[in-house]
């Protein structure tokens, strides 16, 4: 696994993850911008915090959109632990993607369907919209360093194909080749003085295995 050198020594873990699987994935007919996850997203998202129980995570980080704030209810819930939602993690906003900016549930209806958000969590990072290959890369970097630098604490972030790859590269090179699969793990070790890349994408918690891997957003 790779490793960088760091000027920090104490122990930090930084676990990365996509969210699960989304409705429209498997229901072509559902229509709308901000799908939920399927069931067996909701099944991926149980696994993985299951999985991650015992980890010592101490802070939970989620992107605002609804299938990824609905993957971190599920961990939060497994974890009894607040999620904090943070706007520089979210998808790319890509104009192909998305013809105008994505519209959000209102924090007062999220936090209706998801009661462990934190309210008071200010956003490290704002994106603007729409953004370049660069200005992703350059708003997960910033995001990624903000989270890991201040928490100095375990964490988890939850965010999307582009941003999960975006945040590992800011942390471990930009040279690093991953495939953030659906609830797949990416594990960081900061401790003395270096980084290491302990997971890569571990799928090994899921009872479905690697489905929809490949499928970016």
């Amino acid at each position: 696994m790779k490793e960088i050198e760091l000027k920090t020594s104490v122990r930090q873990d930084i676990w990365i993850c996509r969210h699960g699987n989304r409705i429209d994935f498997v229901d072509p007919s559902w229509k709308g911008s901000d799908p939920p996850l399927s069931p067996d997203g909701v099944v991926q998202a149980k696994e993985t915090g299951i999985r991650l129980r015992n980890e010592g995570i101490q802070h939970i980080f989620s992107s605002p959109f609804l299938r990824t704030v609905e993957t971190a209810h599920y961990i939060a819930e497994a974890l009894d632990l607040s999620i904090k939602i943070e706007q520089g993690v979210c998808e790319w906003l890509n104009a192909n993607w998305f013809p105008t900016p994505p519209i959000f549930l209102p924090l007062n209806e999220m936090r209706r369907r998801f009661p462990r958000i934190d309210e008071t969590y200010i956003s490290r990072v704002s994106p603007k919209f729409p953004e370049s290959r660069e200005e992703v890369n350059a708003r997960c970097r910033a995001v990624a360093n903000s989270l890991a630098d201040t928490s100095r604490s375990s964490i988890l972030i939850i965010g999307h194909g582009a941003s999960v790859l975006g945040m590992t590269r800011a942390l471990m090179g930009e040279d690093l080749s991953i495939k953030p699969g659906l609830c797949a793990l990416v594990k960081i070790v900061r401790e003395n003085g270096s980084a290491r890349l302990a997971l890569d994408g571990d799928s090994s918690h899921l009872s479905g295995g690697e489905a929809q891997r490949d499928r970016f957003n």
